[in-house]
């Protein structure tokens, strides 16, 4: 019995061992939910506001004036990007009317040359075969004249009659003018009128013709060697006069509007950091470029010591140019953390300060380049005093 009673008892005490064990682990899981379901309320509660959000008071509106960002008239700020050009009245390229063979190159790149003088000397046989052409027509004429003359003796003797004379005057005619059609075409071929003279009296042919420069300037460009065959159409050298340059720009469409001719420009030019030239617009394109979207414009520049070189880099500001652009006044401004805000409305009394990039500054005004809208309502004036509200606001807060 004794043991039998023993038994039961430790059986009990087991039972109720247990119970106890899942009675603490239930109200741990209980507890622990609950802990749970407490905690996006606890996290909810302790996040803070928008530190950078003001509610505005009465009190505190006397102080403020609001409005929206206001268009306006800024001045002469546009600059663009330009080069120099050779003045296009300035510039010769200069080739051989004949085809021929180079034999001599007499000028070199950085040379200055003046009107007339050779180039370089090739070696021609269509212009011998023209020569030659000029020299038999020559003779032609001279026979037939001396012809002409015979037939008017021989009809003063009552010799001939007259129909042969008109017909050796016709011949004498015809002679004329081949003569000076092979003229013309050895003109065209280069030979001035002296050397054609000489040709037709001495009748020695010379297949080496000059390529001679029509204008003063400097060599910019040589495109032909020695034994190179070249063409009628091919370019030989480049010649430009530099005392006078031009300075070009292309302006975005969207800028061009008020350019017109005589607009006072300044340049600026990386090489010639400490030369500045102002000058005025000499011509501004009627056209925008359909690629681009640009208009092209130029002032033309005095260079009489070569200092300014075809093809450099510079920039070209328009100083009379006026644009209406996105302003806000002074007064809006906030700097904040060495960057520009301003107060933008985003509720009825609540205002948020937002960073705002601005550029130039005009009439108490800064040009808005990024951040805020035209169709915003912002604090225009007090904004000092909105932002000191909102620094004590953020202090109390943080307590």
């Amino acid at each position: 019995m004794n043991t039998t009673h023993s038994l039961r008892t430790s059986s009990g005490i087991r039972r109720a061992s247990k119970i106890t064990v899942t009675a603490l682990s239930l109200a741990l899981s209980l507890a622990t939910i609950q802990g749970c379901k407490a905690k996006p309320n606890e996290t909810a509660a302790a996040q803070p506001g928008n530190p950078n959000e003001v509610s505005i008071t009465p009190a505190l509106a006397q102080n403020l004036k609001f409005g929206a960002p206001e268009m306006a008239e800024i001045n002469g700020t546009l600059r663009v990007a330009a080069h120099v050009e050779t003045d296009a009245q300035r510039i010769a390229h200069v080739g051989s009317p004949v085809a021929g063979r180079i034999l001599k190159l007499l000028v070199f790149e950085g040379q200055n040359v003046k009107a007339g003088t050779v180039l370089a000397m090739l070696h021609s046989n269509d212009l011998s075969d023209a020569q030659v052409a000029l020299i038999k027509a020559a003779s032609q004429r001279d026979l037939a004249a001396a012809s002409e003359k015979r037939a008017e003796q021989l009809v003063e003797a009552d010799v001939i009659g007259r129909a042969e004379l008109e017909r050796r005057r016709a011949e004498l005619l015809q002679a004329s003018t081949e003569v000076a059609s092979y003229r013309t075409q050895l003109r065209g071929l280069g030979m001035t009128e002296f050397q054609i003279h000489q040709l037709e009296t001495s009748r020695k042919l010379s297949a080496d013709y000059p390529i001679v420069t029509p204008k003063s300037g400097t060599v910019l460009k040589r495109e032909i060697a020695i034994g190179q065959v070249v063409q009628p159409a091919d370019h030989a050298f480049i010649i430009a006069d530099l005392s006078n340059v031009w300075i070009v720009a292309n302006v975005p469409e969207e800028d061009a509007g008020p350019l017109r001719k005589g607009v006072e420009v300044e340049v600026k030019l990386p090489a010639l950091p400490d030369h500045k030239i102002t000058g005025r617009l000499s011509f501004v394109s009627p056209i925008v470029d359909p690629d681009t979207r640009t208009v092209a414009v130029r002032m033309e520049v005095a260079n009489p010591n070569g200092l300014l070189k075809p093809d450099e880099l510079a920039s070209m500001t328009f100083v009379g140019h006026t644009d209406k652009k996105l302003t806000v006044p002074n007064t809006a401004v906030v700097r904040e953390d060495n960057k520009d805000h301003v107060f933008v409305q985003t509720a009825p009394e609540t205002f948020v300060l937002r960073e705002v990039s601005l550029g130039e500054e005009e009439n108490d005004r800064r040009v808005v380049l990024d951040g805020v809208k035209q169709d915003e309502r912002i604090v225009t004036d007090g904004a000092f005093h909105l932002n000191n509200q909102r620094r004590q606001n953020a202090i109390k807060g943080s307590k």
